[in-house]
């Protein structure tokens, strides 16, 4: 027995993929800022 919507994408995980999405974007700028004003890539270790 298949699921007849096993195609359909659920609108809870189509939101959840754009909050991750976002929220490594927002990472990616905080990791290039850092970089740029410290020179590090993660400040405070060598």
């Amino acid at each position: 027995m298949k699921n007849i919507n096993s195609k359909a994408i659920e609108k809870e995980k189509v939101i959840a993929e754009k909050i991750n999405g976002r929220f490594a974007m927002l990472g990616f700028i905080a990791l290039l800022g850092a970089y740029l004003t410290t020179g590090q890539i993660i400040p405070g270790f060598i």
